[in-house]
């Protein structure tokens, strides 16, 4: 009995030990309507936080491990998680098959500007974006926006230096494995590369395990306008919350 116990624990640490073992497997992503091999498909380990793109054959490398979650993302098509299995690791190079989206235009409403041929009043119907950042003394980062040269724009951002910040505690405070995760983005080249092309937030939801809406709250949360947040790509928004983070740890250190 003492043997079979014996055998039972040491099978158990081995499986466990290869289940652990990092290495590198291998792909091809094609689509399932042409069955043609997809480039540049923007792939990313969710649990190593490590990035890659599929080459003009649709062909990727990446190192994983065994139950690690891949999410495999692309223009037009539907993003898809894939997890890593013995029998990926068993027969090398797997075919990864991603569908393609209907493609549907949203009406945009353009306001065309009259021009009256009157050089001061046609500036006048000009938008201008008035958005100011503050300097905040004793922190090395840039400092904060505040969206507006006003006092309520000022009173922003001294509130949030100030008062205590309830709503960026929940997500810093409460999810230090996301906020792992948010530096590991950052020294990872190939994500940042991902990153700095892409606006639709995707990669940023999946990674912090927030939904959109969160994540525009967040930024706003850490005092960016609103312009901010609805033209800055991806690498900017990851920028933005890894400061607001790190002067949230100032802050939070100060208080203590």
């Amino acid at each position: 009995m003492r043997h079979l116990l014996l055998l039972f624990s040491f099978l158990l640490v081995t499986s466990f030990c290869i289940a652990q073992e990092v290495t590198t497997i291998k792909g091809t992503v094609i689509s399932t309507t042409t069955t043609q091999p997809l480039e540049s498909v923007n792939i990313v380990n969710l649990n190593l936080v490590k990035g890659t793109s599929s080459d003009e054959n649709g062909h990727f490398e990446m190192t994983a491990k065994i139950n690690d979650t891949l999410h495999f993302s692309y223009l037009g098509y539907k993003s898809i998680k894939v997890k890593v299995t013995n029998d990926w690791l068993k027969y090398g190079d797997v075919k990864i098959e991603m569908t393609e989206l209907a493609l549907a235009l949203e009406e945009v409403v353009v306001k065309q500007l009259k021009l009256t041929g009157f050089l001061a009043v046609d500036i006048a119907q000009v938008p201008i974006k008035t958005n100011y950042r503050y300097s905040i003394s004793g922190l090395s980062t840039a400092g904060y926006e505040g969206g507006n040269n006003s006092q309520r724009g000022i009173s922003k951002v001294l509130g949030s230096i100030f008062n205590p910040a309830d709503f960026l505690y929940n997500l810093f405070g409460k999810k230090p494995k996301e906020m792992k995760k948010l530096r590991q983005m950052k020294q990872d080249d190939e994500i940042r590369n991902l990153l700095a092309s892409r606006f639709d937030r995707e990669m940023l939801m999946v990674l912090l395990q927030v939904d959109r809406v969160d994540l525009d709250e967040i930024v706003s949360q850490c005092n960016y306008s609103k312009d901010f947040i609805e033209t800055a790509n991806d690498l900017q928004i990851l920028d933005a919350i890894s400061e607001c983070y790190e002067e949230y740890k100032v802050l939070s250190r100060n208080r203590g």
